[in-house]
């Protein structure tokens, strides 16, 4: 049987879940992803993801890439998968891929979105997808700052221990910018990659801006210095959605939610 490598997008509410990736004993997108696919192939199957989200992040569309020798067709693919899987995680797309295709190493891009509920009562229904925050916020001035975050930079402040050792803390961001719509305070990334926490610790960061505690200035020498310290606290994780991840020469469909 000849071996195919395959793409699949995925989505998934991720507030009962350990995160992407396998951990013993937690329950796990990845890991549930895995089994399933090792029972639709009779063998073990490892699959990879675009980027590792932490336990109660979300995805509109996660990439994963694996190889299979089970011959379903690859439009009866999402199918076969989504009937084992909980309602919380479905598979949107698949496609063939080239051999040397990784869905992490292969990404030239990712868009993350993080949401804040700006009301005075955030509704049950919404409180496990965005972060709710009442209190008094520049948000002018949140939105000055988002521009300090684009180009290259040393992300050293902004991320977290945990995170794979001795791998470099520059990053590209492509685009930093922070919309208000009604309630709901969205802060939107896209960079050519990002660090553990990196995200959660930008809009922690954004916030502390928002209080009167750090100003859009205080941004080019909190990057400078790589003080952890000096930036904003992790913000919680249900208000963080991957959006998209792109590749060159590969069409992967952008789904927005």
């Amino acid at each position: 049987m000849s071996i195919r490598n395959l793409a699949i997008q995925i989505a998934y509410d991720g507030a009962d879940f350990h995160g992407w990736q396998i951990q013993p004993s937690q329950t796990t997108i990845q890991g549930l992803l895995q089994s399933i696919l090792s029972r639709l192939e009779g063998t073990n199957v490892t699959i990879q993801g675009s980027g590792r989200t932490d336990a109660g992040v979300h995805a509109l569309a996660q990439v994963a890439s694996f190889k299979l020798t089970n011959p379903i067709p690859i439009a009866n693919l999402p199918k076969a998968i989504n009937d084992l899987l909980p309602e919380s995680i479905r598979v949107i797309t698949a496609q063939e891929v080239p051999a040397d295709f990784h869905a992490r190493h292969s990404a030239t891009a990712k868009t993350y979105e993080y949401r804040i509920h700006r009301g005075q009562t955030c509704s049950p229904f919404k409180s496990r997808y965005a972060y709710a925050l009442a209190c008094p916020l520049d948000e002018t001035s949140m939105a000055t700052a988002t521009r300090h975050f684009v180009g290259t930079h040393d992300f050293r402040a902004l991320t977290a221990a945990g995170g794979e050792e001795h791998q470099s803390t520059v990053r590209t961001i492509y685009s930093s910018e922070i919309h208000r719509n009604s309630d709901l305070l969205t802060y939107r990334v896209r960079g050519n990659g990002f660090l553990y926490h990196m995200v959660r610790n930008i809009v922690g960061t954004l916030i502390e801006v928002g209080r009167g505690n750090l100003t859009p200035d205080d941004l080019p020498k909190l990057l400078a210095d790589k003080d952890r310290g000096a930036a904003g606290p992790t913000a919680p994780p249900q208000g963080l959605f991957l959006i998209s991840v792109e590749y060159e020469n590969l069409h992967i469909q952008t789904v927005h939610g």
